[in-house]
C-alpha cells in the first residue's frame, strides 16, 4: 500500500516526503475536490519532488473532450522515469458514454507527452452530490479505455468522509473487481489516522491524504509529523496487505515504476 500526500505548493514538498509519502499529488484544495494548481505551482512542485519519486497531479472535472484535450495539451510535464499519474474526474456527467470518450481522450493525449503519464479516473463514493457515476460503472469504463486506475474520492468536502458513504465491506468488493481488471486502486476522502485500519483491509494500491497530513486541516500545510504518524499507521497494515493481494495485483505499481 503505498501513501499519497497532496501539495498545494513546493513548500509542502519537502514535509511530506520527510514524513515518508510514496507518491505526491498537486492539489488546490481551495479549488474543490481535484483541483488543479497554477502552471506555476506545479512547476515549483515538480522542481522539488526526486525525478524517480512518484508524482501525480489533480487535473480537475472534465465534461467535454475539448476541455480534455485542452488541459492535458497545457500541462507542462518533463521527462523523468519515475512514475507520472494523471487524476480526472466526470461530476455532472451522468452518460456513460461521454465518460468513455473523455477517459480515451484522455489516454490518447497523455501518450503524446514525454515519458507518458498514467490516467486515473476518479469516482466520487457521494455520487448523487456530485452528479456523476457510480463508481463500479467509473471502473468499467476506465478499464475498456485504457486507463491505469481508478480511485475512489469524496466530490463534497463537509466533513464527511469516504466511511460515510461506503462500507468497508463495499469498498473491499470494489477494489477487488478493479485489480481483476488490471488497475492501479486508490481510496482517498477526508480520510484521517482512525480510518486507516478500515480502508486498508480492502487492500487498495494507494491511501490518498490531505487534512490528516495537515496542521490546521486541509487548508493548512502539510506536516512532516501528521505525515510520519500516518506513515507509521500505514505500515502496520502493509504487511498484512503484502501477503494477501491478489497475485495479479502485486507488479502494478512496480510496472508503472518501469
Amino acid at each position: 500500500m503505498q501513501l499519497l500526500v497532496s501539495v498545494r505548493s513546493a513548500l509542502e514538498v519537502e514535509p511530506a516526503l520527510a514524513g515518508g509519502a510514496d507518491i505526491i499529488d498537486a492539489k488546490e484544495p481551495g479549488r474543490g475536490s481535484l483541483g488543479p494548481v497554477t502552471a506555476a505551482a506545479l512547476a515549483e512542485i515538480l522542481g522539488r519532488v526526486p525525478p524517480h519519486h512518484p508524482f501525480s497531479v489533480a487535473l480537475g472535472d472534465f465534461a467535454t473532450t475539448g476541455e480534455v484535450t485542452a488541459a492535458l495539451g497545457a500541462i507542462e510535464l518533463p521527462s523523468r522515469p519515475g512514475p507520472t499519474f494523471l487524476k480526472l474526474g466526470f461530476s455532472r456527467v451522468q452518460s456513460a458514454d461521454l465518460v468513455c470518450e473523455l477517459l480515451t481522450a484522455a489516454v490518447r493525449s497523455a501518450s503524446a507527452l514525454g515519458s507518458p503519464p498514467h490516467i486515473i479516473a476518479v469516482a466520487y463514493a457521494d455520487t448523487e452530490r456530485a452528479g456523476s457515476l457510480s463508481p463500479e460503472l467509473i471502473c468499467r469504463l476506465a478499464h475498456g479505455a485504457g486507463a491505469a486506475g481508478v480511485l475512489i474520492d469524496t466530490y463534497i468536502k463537509d466533513g464527511t468522509g469516504l466511511l460515510n458513504w461506503w462500507s468497508p465491506a463495499a469498498l473491499a468488493s470494489w477494489v477487488s473487481k478493479a485489480r481483476t481488471a488490471g488497475l492501479l486502486t486508490g481510496l482517498a476522502g477526508a480520510l484521517g489516522p482512525d480510518d486507516i485500519a478500515c480502508v486498508a483491509a480492502a487492500m487498495p494500491d494507494v491511501l490518498g491524504f490531505r487534512g490528516a497530513a495537515c496542521d490546521a486541516g486541509r487548508s493548512g500545510r502539510v506536516s512532516a509529523q501528521r505525515v510520519a504518524m500516518l506513515r507509521r499507521q500505514l505500515d502496520g497494515h502493509r504487511e498484512t496487505r503484502d501477503r494477501t493481494a491478489y497475485p495479479a495485483s502485486v507488479p502494478l505499481l512496480s510496472r508503472l515504476n518501469s
